[in-house]
């Protein structure tokens, strides 16, 4: 995904980050659970909520909303 521009700011979408992993979860339709990977998803460390730092946090959140806008949803 690279980089990602919302609301006036610019967020690293990187695959297993927290943007990108809130953007997910929004995409498939998950409830909101703060999370990333320090590398790829899956493939690496999973941080949970109680290890992130608050930057780390608004990016996840930044993430769902952002998949929320766009309306970009898994059709099973």
């Amino acid at each position: 995904m690279g980089k990602v521009e919302f609301n006036g700011k610019e967020y690293d979408a990187r695959h297993g980050g927290p943007f990108d992993r809130g953007a997910a979860d929004s995409y498939y339709g998950r409830p909101i659970k703060p999370h990333f990977y320090t590398g790829g998803t899956g493939t690496s460390t999973l941080v949970p909520k109680y290890g992130m730092s608050m930057e780390a946090i608004v990016e996840y959140y930044a993430g769902y909303e952002y998949n929320e806008m766009t309306g970009d949803k898994k059709e099973w």
